[in-house]
């Protein structure tokens, strides 16, 4: 079914004042922030019927102090301590929980067009947002990498209702203004958290961390945190190497493949929102993330391209899933991808994953660079 790309009410009041929407001036410009374009589609009409809504799992809001997968491993953090895991799932199961369900109905949104599912959705982050969910001060390494994956799961999805042409959220106004100054607590929390962070340590959880700030800045509007996401960016792209490697993933031994490929999504996905907003991304460092990107694709065509660059056989667990690969989408979204890589992108359609907000099929493909 193709989609319906009209544009929010936002967006025509920048054009009817005779500026492009993505007319900024690059990251300090002062123009209306918008979405990339497959975040305005709008819902089919309504279709079967109402599901009843599901109680929410409970708010979270004790202190984020979980402990890690990798607890006891080397500084390669690629050994699972399965105890430690079990532990980590029962204690963050209501965070996946929201998550998870929070995508699922505004999946069915667009796909049957029903307002039972967008009133669940916002009954189901009022709840979170009355409660002040995640804002805990109190809180470990893993605890605040809950924190901004929670963050960009939830204003990943949140984005499409915001945008769509259907305006879905047009009858939920209060609930909609608790819950976007939730994420902008939750967002402001995670800049803090990845401020105390060491520089010299930064790696694919700064790329996350500066996905869901970006997704969070669109959704309010604020520069300040588009601005700080796209640090973030220049920062990540910044390391890798002429060869197209991230040193700090490198050092993830047996798990370095896995770990590049975990990287690229949240920043293409950054690399789409600044670039919807009139800043381009793709030359930085001489085009180091699509040089990346070429590293990633051969290494997963033939893991002993990572095994010889660090050493180690490559564990390929972590890349078992389709939705391991969703990146597909924003990458020929905003470059040329070769026919072999578009080809095996269609093959896996549709891609979708809930830590970048859902289908990502329905909002990038189609998108020409």
């Amino acid at each position: 079914m193709p989609r319906r790309l009209t544009l929010t009410a936002a967006v025509l009041s920048a054009l009817l004042a005779g500026c492009s929407p993505t007319d900024n001036g690059g990251a300090g410009g002062s123009s209306t922030l918008v979405a990339p374009t497959g975040y305005y589609r709008a819902a089919p009409e309504a279709q079967g019927k109402p599901r009843e809504c599901e109680v929410p799992p409970p708010a979270y809001t004790g202190a984020l102090d979980f402990p890690s997968k990798y607890q006891g491993s080397d500084k390669a953090r690629d050994k699972l301590n399965p105890a430690a895991e079990k532990r980590y799932l029962k204690l963050t199961d209501d965070m996946r929980e929201m998550e998870k369900g929070v995508n699922r109905m505004v999946g069915r949104y667009f796909k049957y067009g029903r307002p039972q599912e967008v009133n669940c959705t916002m009954a189901w982050l009022e709840n979170w947002a009355d409660a002040g969910a995640l804002l805990n001060d109190e809180h470990n390494h893993t605890g605040m990498s809950v924190r901004k994956w929670t963050l960009g799961s939830l204003a990943g999805a949140y984005l499409q209702l915001k945008f769509s042409t259907s305006q879905p959220l047009a009858s939920h106004t209060e609930q909609s203004r608790k819950v976007e100054a939730w994420f902008g607590k939750l967002a402001d929390k995670v800049v803090s958290d990845w401020n105390a962070y060491p520089k010299e340590r930064s790696n694919n959880h700064n790329y996350w961390a500066a996905w869901s700030v970006m997704a969070s800045a669109v959704i309010l509007d604020r520069r300040d945190l588009f601005d700080w996401s796209v640090e973030q960016y220049r920062r990540g792209v910044d390391q890798i190497t002429d060869d197209g490697y991230l040193p700090r993933e490198l050092v993830r031994e047996t798990r370095a493949l896995s770990y590049h490929n975990y990287s690229v999504a949240p920043l293409l996905m950054v690399s789409a929102f600044a670039n919807a907003n009139g800043l381009d991304l793709r030359g930085e460092d001489d085009g180091a993330l699509q040089r990346l990107i070429h590293k990633l694709e051969a290494g997963l065509n033939d893991p002993k391209v990572f095994q010889e660059k660090t050493g180690f056989e490559q564990q390929e667990v972590d890349l078992q899933q389709s939705s391991r690969f969703a990146w597909l989408e924003p990458y020929c979204a905003l470059y040329r991808c070769s026919k072999g890589t578009d080809a095996w992108r269609r093959s896996l359609e549709p891609l979708s994953t809930y830590r970048l907000g859902g289908d990502l099929t329905q909002l990038f493909s189609g998108q020409l660079p």
